[in-house]
């Protein structure tokens, strides 16, 4: 019974690694025999990439932005 058991549970999770590689890999296969093959992978869709850009743009922008507007406050703090 034991046996029977441990053949069930791990076959069980066998067949769920089996299953989760297969769902990852199978719909990608053509591009990974692609670059098995030499070819270039195609075109990469990176939005990570995308959103540190621009995020790197947004800080320096304010960044500039900050240092232009420091003797502004500076002067209406004066004023009061």
């Amino acid at each position: 019974m034991a046996t029977l058991m441990a053949v069930m549970v791990f076959g069980g999770a066998a067949a769920m690694a089996l299953y989760a590689l297969a769902a990852t890999v199978l719909p990608q296969a053509s591009r990974i025999a692609a670059v098995l093959r030499g070819q270039p992978g195609g075109a990469r869709f990176e939005p990570l990439s995308t959103l540190v850009r621009a995020e790197r743009r947004i800080a320096v922008r304010r960044w500039a932005a900050g240092s232009t507007m420091a003797p502004l406050t500076l002067r209406s703090r004066e004023a009061a």
